[in-house]
């Protein structure tokens, strides 16, 4: 159901109004600061996350729900100490949506998505000091995958990318050979050789994000939809050996790969 600007309006204001009665007559909720509340709303982003990838849209909308509490109940805490509340927070979303758009509320040309996300890092780099660069706004807390992805993303929209995306794969496979030639050297009883078949793993990986970047794909979901799919797999070869009365540290890699193969076909 879609609900009108007024609908929607009104279901905000009762979001607050709830926030206001549980911070007042809620020990739990009075006593919560805002680090007592960091490490929820991860999980409430990761939950998130992870319904988007499913594609359920009853999921969404719930997870969404939580992570709006959390943004709510932070801007309720500012209040409280004098700092900053919920409308500081819209307000300067919205100045700084506003100063990133200049194509929408300025003079600026764009006419595709592409030139929009160029356009956007050039804008970024003015803001605050001047003293900003062009990676300062890739945060350190980023999960691996992504962060190699937004690294990549914002040195390419200011010209430090390929000429051609085929020429990754150049690359790719000279990162394959280097790590290649790594593994194949006996790095049990040295550090530093271990340390350099780390660096070359690296590489390959930077390597490979980059050349989903080029071609469109997001390594981050793509990766998370094998994870699930895998679960799935295994979980139906679990399951049969369940129904078997087996157990899997028992059952023989040829039947598991049987079941596997099933399982490929049925999930």
């Amino acid at each position: 159901m879609i609900h009108t600007r007024e609908e929607q309006l009104k279901a905000v204001d009762r979001l607050l109004t709830v926030m206001d009665e549980l911070r007042e007559k809620c020990p739990w909720d009075r006593k919560q600061t805002f680090e007592s509340l960091r490490q929820n709303t991860i999980e409430e982003a990761n939950e998130l996350a992870t319904a988007i990838i499913q594609k359920d849209m009853t999921e969404i909308s719930k997870e969404l729900g939580d992570v709006l509490l959390h943004v709510v109940f932070y801007a309720k805490m500012g209040s409280e100490t004098g700092t900053f509340d919920i409308a500081d927070v819209c307000n300067r979303l919205c100045d700084k949506l506003i100063f990133r758009h200049p194509h929408v509320y300025g003079d600026a040309a764009a006419k595709d998505a592409e030139q929009v996300s160029q356009l956007w890092e050039q804008v970024k780099l003015k803001e605050k000091d001047g003293n900003r660069t062009v990676l300062s706004g890739v945060s350190d807390s980023l999960p691996s995958l992504i962060k190699a992805y937004r690294i990549q993303d914002k040195v390419a929209n200011v010209g430090f990318d390929w000429a051609q995306r085929e020429d990754v794969w150049n690359k790719v496979k000279e990162e394959i050979a280097e790590f290649e030639d790594e593994l194949r050297k006996d790095a049990s009883a040295d550090s530093a050789a271990r340390e350099h078949q780390e660096e070359e793993l690296g590489d390959l990986l930077f390597s490979l994000i980059n050349a989903a970047r080029l071609y469109k794909l997001k390594p981050d979901n793509a990766l998370e939809k094998t994870n699930q799919k895998f679960i799935r797999r295994f979980n139906y070869i679990e399951q049969k050996a369940t129904e078997r009365n087996q157990s899997l540290k028992d059952m023989p890699l040829e039947e598991m790969e049987t079941l596997w193969q099933e399982a490929k076909t049925a999930l």
